[in-house]
Order: structure tokens, then sequence, then C-alpha cells
């Protein structure tokens, strides 16, 4: 078995950003309300003219560039999204033929804001098995396309953006490497956070597109408690696999759903809240986009370093739940 690494990181937020002003002219709400309970200040929007592919192929370019890699380097690529361009084909192909990727494997995976932790356990099979060497896993979403903007509880939350590993195989001798990555998801609860119409059990019609039963529903108050017992699990079992204490973590970069759900994973651990990347306040909720580019925004501002023990841990709808220990 070889091990895998994570050669280089890139991001990517638009440049168009909806403020909590912005939000409480559209829906009953105030800044301080949203600040209070989320921790959310901003998040951003993609311009109308581009989508979820346009966002992958910059994450991708910036991650190729700090990997010192070109994209003809790449054996996979694999898009962890819940909002591709089309229904079909998956967004990893147009993202492939976009970044000029030559007739490499592309798929897209749906595990909805654990997505980035799924693909990084998919890639790191096929890189530990040998039958790749280098994966391009992206996390990206285009989320405010999908929400109703007139239910308070999920137009304040979601936001769009990229963000991009480059997957590699690493040398027999080389210290930083994936120690472990974890998934798991709990179908038994997916109706706490799902969106029910625009699939084919529930097709789209007039009737559906009158109730909003294709917007996001969401049960905030489970969805809470179910965050903070499957990420703190996510993180006790990464920290188990590898006989980890929590006191050698130099950062944990969770899932940026809410800063409230953030500062309930750390309070189970002792840890310090100085020690966990959040990116919330400036990005909102990207869904599998999250990670990474709370990651990149880390490691680009000086914080990450080559070297640093991290972990990252994820949950979302699903409901699904993850967690990955790598030395950086």
């Amino acid at each position: 078995m070889f091990r895998s690494r994570v050669a280089g990181v890139g991001s990517f937020l638009p440049e168009k950003v909806i403020t909590n002003y912005d939000l409480e002219k559209m829906v009953e709400t105030t800044h301080d309300w949203i600040v209070q309970r989320t921790g959310i200040e901003r998040r951003h929007m993609v311009d109308e003219n581009e989508g979820c592919s346009d966002m992958c192929v910059r994450a991708g370019n910036k991650a190729l560039a700090d990997a010192k890699m070109t994209v003809d380097q790449m054996d996979l690529l694999i898009v962890c999204t819940l909002t591709p361009d089309y229904k079909m084909p998956a967004v990893a192909c147009i993202v492939q033929a976009k970044l000029g990727a030559k007739n490499i494997m592309s798929f897209d995976l749906n595990a909805a804001c654990s997505g980035f932790v799924y693909g990084m356990f998919v890639a790191d099979q096929f890189i530990k098995t040998g039958v790749y060497k280098n994966v391009m896993v992206i996390g990206a979403e285009n989320l405010t396309r999908l929400l109703n903007y007139k239910d308070r509880d999920t137009c304040i939350l979601f936001g769009d953006g990229a963000g991009c590993f480059i997957m590699s195989r690493a040398q027999e001798n080389d210290p930083n490497y994936l120690m472990t990555v974890h998934a798991h998801a709990e179908g038994s609860l997916a109706e706490l956070l799902w969106a029910k119409g625009g699939g084919t059990r529930y097709p789209f019609s007039q009737e559906m597109l009158d109730t909003g039963s294709h917007f996001m529903q969401m049960k905030g108050k489970e969805i809470f408690k179910n965050a903070t017992r499957t990420m703190a699990t996510a993180c006790t079992e990464a920290l188990n696999a590898t006989n980890t204490r929590p006191e050698q973590i130099d950062w944990i970069v969770p899932h940026q759903a809410n800063l409230r759900i953030t500062e309930a994973v750390a309070n189970q651990f002792d840890f310090p809240m100085d020690k966990i990347v959040s990116t919330v306040h400036e990005t909102g909720n990207t869904s599998a986009a999250s990670i990474p580019i709370a990651f990149d925004t880390a490691y680009r501002d000086g914080r990450i370093k080559r070297g640093q023990l991290i972990l990252l841990t994820a949950f979302g709808a699903g409901l699904t739940s993850g967690s990955a220990l790598l030395r950086f």
C-alpha cells in the first residue's frame, strides 16, 4: 500500500458579496440576529453568467500552481458538489474540459457538506492501491441559486465558492501524508435537511413550484444537535485510529456551517478556539467547498504551515459525516 499526501491547495470565492444588511431587505431578520445565532456576516454569490464549473476551474488552477504541477499530470478528477451545472453530464466532465485535462476519469460525488472528506477518502483509496498517482479533489457549491429568500431559516446561511486539494502519492520517506480518513452516513435522519422536489420521486411540476418543495428545508435545532454529535464522534475516531491526543493537533479545520456548532465541538475536546480555523463569518456555509476554502485561507495567510498536524471534520445532509487527519 502507498500513502497519499496533499501536494497543493487552492480556493476561489466570487467577488459579489451578500451581507446580512442585504438580507434585511429580503426577509424578516437583522444583522445582529444572524451574527448572534450563526457567526455569519457575509457570503459570496457567483456571477450570473457563471456557475459551479467556473469556480471549480479557478480553484483547481490555484491548487495546481501551489503543487507546481500541470493538469496533464492528473489521473483522476473528483468534484464534490450538490449543485452541479446540469442534471447531466457530471459537472466534473465540464470541469475536465475547461481545465484541459485529457481523457481522465472524472465524476461527481454528492455527500452534501461532508462531500470533501468523502472525496478525500475516495482519492486516498485510488492512491493507496497504486491505481493513480495524482488526484484533483474539488469541493464546489452554487447554493445561492437554490435558496428560498423568503425562508429565514436557510437563506441566511449559505454561500458560493470552491476549494481544491491535489492529492498525490507520497514518497516512502515523506513525513507529510494523510494518516487516516473516515466517512459515515445515517440515512434515517435524511429528512432533517433535504430538498424534496426536483428528483425522480417528486419531479418538477407546477404544484412543486407553487409549494416550494424544491427549496432546501431544514429542522435547525435537530441539525445543530446531530452536527455537534457526529463531528465530535468523527474527530474521536480519527484521534483513536492514530493514537493522537487533542493537544498534539496544530489546527482543526471543520466544516464551516455555524460558529456555534464549531464552539460546541471544540468544548467537547477542550480545544482552544484560536487553534480552529473559522471563515464562516466571511463565507457562510459553502457546503462541500467549506473545508478546502477554510484550509486554503489559513494556508495563504500563514497560519497553516507544512509539517503541521491538521484535523478535518464535517457533517452534512444525509446525514453524512467524516474526518481526516493529515500531516501537511
